[in-house]
């Protein structure tokens, strides 16, 4: 995932420190039932497509916006699938981040799936029950996509 500018201008001030920021996820199918997936460049890993909204932009937005920027699909989201809080990741160059994640079930309406920037080394759809291997970040949220549940979220502190 590139860093915002704004995330940037934040880092010059506040270094390494920790910085609670928004993310969103999106799990995006097709007519065919099959999830839309990246290969990212930054690891080399199959995932779900995600990123995270400038300020001031809406969640389901973002959720768009970036499922274009990254694959060139074109989508709708449908419906919220969970919130959570993630643990802290600590990056290579030592910023440490703990992301609020919005994940959205979306359905894809146009576009033909490529890779469509520097993020990605690939994009593609797979079946459900062939998926590459995928962390289980990515796993939990294409459950809880598939299924007919409300919205996830951990009630636990």
């Amino acid at each position: 995932m590139a860093t915002p500018d704004f995330i940037r201008t934040i880092r010059a001030s506040a270094g390494h420190q920790l910085l609670w920021l928004p993310g969103v996820t999106a799990i995006v199918f097709d007519d065919e039932g099959r999830v839309l997936l990246g290969r990212r460049a930054d690891t080399g890993k199959w995932s779900v497509i995600g990123g995270i909204p400038d300020p001031g932009e809406q969640p389901a937005a973002c959720a768009v916006r970036e499922v274009f920027e990254e694959t060139a699909v074109h989508c709708v989201v449908e419906r919220v699938v969970l919130v959570q809080a993630l643990d802290p990741v600590t990056y290579a160059n030592n910023d440490t981040c703990q992301f609020m994640d919005v994940t959205f079930r979306c359905r894809a309406v146009g576009g033909e799936a490529r890779v469509n920037d520097d993020e990605s080394l690939e994009v593609g759809w797979f079946s459900v029950d062939a998926l590459p291997e995928l962390h289980e970040f990515a796993m939990f949220r294409i459950k809880q996509a598939l299924s007919h549940a409300p919205a996830w979220f951990d009630t636990t502190t």
